[in-house]
């Protein structure tokens, strides 16, 4: 018969014997190495662009709690003024977006006043250059042990570049 003749032999080139610790050897052939390598390759390639997007994505900044006081009120997480407020955690304030909290501000004075809200000690500094607090206060003259809800709202900058992490104070303080 012509074609056994023809038959392939088996290939010696393709074929190797790993050595190892074991009492057998293993015959791997060069597909399988080049299956492995390419699947690694692969592995490699797909990491690698995890972390590319993930750290080019929307340069997210996370935020410390910040120090909250107030001058003449109390700052409160309730409405019933059980739970006071001394800090305010932001949680994660994407580039271009805003943050908010509630919090109810009640007049501990005897005294009729309006309040007046600033913010101190920037770290880092150049956090302030990016990021504005805003509130809704709508200027009402509050009595004595009066209280209202109030919403904090920080913006961040959509150009905001190097800042991962900032902290800053918030002072609520009455005045007239």
């Amino acid at each position: 018969m012509l074609w056994q003749g023809l038959r392939k032999a088996p290939d010696k080139v393709n074929v190797k014997v790993v050595k190892s610790k074991a009492p057998f050897a293993i015959r791997i052939s060069n597909r399988v190495y080049r299956r492995a390598y390419l699947a690694t390759l692969c592995i490699i390639l797909v990491v690698n662009l995890g972390i590319v997007i993930g750290n080019s994505g929307s340069g997210r900044t996370v935020a410390n709690a910040n120090f909250m006081r107030g001058v003449g009120v109390g700052i409160y997480w309730d409405q019933g003024c059980t739970n006071r407020t001394l800090s305010v955690d932001w949680g994660l304030v994407e580039p271009g977006l805003n943050s908010t909290v509630i919090v109810y501000v009640r007049n501990e004075g005897d005294s009729a006043v309006s309040l007046w809200v600033e913010t101190s000690n920037w770290i880092p500094s150049a956090a302030s250059g990016y990021m504005t607090l805003f509130w809704t206060y709508p200027g009402r003259i509050l009595s004595a042990d009066d209280v209202i809800p109030m919403e904090l709202i920080l913006n961040v900058a959509p150009t905001i570049s190097g800042i991962t992490d900032f902290n800053f104070d918030t002072i609520i303080t009455t005045t007239g």
